[in-house]
């Protein structure tokens, strides 16, 4: 019987939240490819520093070189690379996403929560990082971000290691 992990991750200030991460096992190996499913539960809309997560599944995956692609399976919520140096960076991003998208009355959506679509799509739905020597191949200040534009969710992202 598989026994899940949950990992939770620690930070302060607004925009970057405190989150729990239950990672499943592989569940899935094809052509030497390897595929993670990880599991998340957002307390507020915030962007959630997933970058660990994204790097043990790269190391546990095996694959020296190639493609790590980190895919969001939600329609209001998405992925971003973004500094991780400076926690006002993602609080201002979130500020400015509220502002260039405010709630309208306008807005047909029954759930009323077309702001988080709206952000969604333009963040986007995925990620894209090389591996080399079995390591992520971020810049200094980079980190690798779930986007939760209406939570609070039970959420899910994938990753996907390619080799190459």
């Amino acid at each position: 019987m598989k026994q899940d992990k949950i990992f939770y991750v620690k930070q302060k200030h607004q925009g970057v939240n405190n989150f729990a991460i239950e990672q499943d096992s592989p569940n899935g190996k094809e052509n030497g490819d390897m595929v993670f499913r990880h599991n998340l539960r957002t307390r507020s809309e915030g962007f959630y520093d997933v970058t660990l997560k994204v790097r043990e599944s790269v190391q546990e995956s095996g694959i020296k070189d190639g493609i790590c692609v980190v895919f969001c399976p939600h329609t209001t919520a998405a992925m971003t690379i973004n500094e991780n140096a400076d926690p006002d960076v993602v609080s201002d991003l979130l500020f400015a996403l509220n502002k260039t998208f405010p709630k309208m009355p306008e807005f047909r959506h029954a759930e009323g929560n077309t702001t988080a679509h709206l952000k969604a799509s333009c963040i986007g739905s995925s990620v894209m990082v090389v591996v080399e020597n079995g390591n992520l191949v971020l810049g200094t200040w980079q980190g690798i971000y779930f986007c939760e534009f209406d939570g609070p969710r039970n959420r899910s992202f994938i990753v996907k290691v390619l080799p190459g």
